[in-house]
């Protein structure tokens, strides 16, 4: 099982993909970071030699903040946005959408599931 930042990553998979299962690492990140390696993109996890794991490995710790360090980050904006009481920090404190159709989207949250068309709907004679 091929380990990089503490995250096991898939070995099945191509370098490419598997290292998107590291928060903070998506598919253009990670297709930069074996560039900058030079490491074969089509490689599988499990080919991947020591050297090269831990060049991909020191190319992220030095150059991207990932994993811990970014979801604390994310957290810290988020408790920021709330502190100060704005839209979007009102929203996230009540775990509605922060962005867009606020009708449709949050009707899990609001407890109004529509399985069929017409079920859940709320009656004309109920005001909305």
């Amino acid at each position: 099982m091929a380990r990089i930042l503490g995250i096991t990553i898939p070995d099945n998979k191509k370098i490419l993909h598997s290292l998107t299962y590291v928060y903070g690492i998506g598919a253009s990140l990670s297709a930069l970071i074996l560039k900058s390696a030079h490491v074969d993109s089509d490689k599988r996890a499990k080919d991947l030699s020591d050297e090269e794991m831990n060049k991909i490995q020191k190319i992220i710790e030095r150059s991207y903040q990932v994993e811990g360090d970014l979801r604390r980050e994310v957290g810290q904006n988020v408790k920021r946005l709330k502190e100060i009481g704005t839209w979007r920090g009102l929203r996230h404190a009540r775990k509605l959408p922060i962005h867009g159709r606020s009708k449709t989207n949050s009707r899990t949250l609001r407890g109004n599931i529509r399985k069929t068309m017409g079920s859940g709907r709320k009656s004309s004679a109920e005001k909305t």
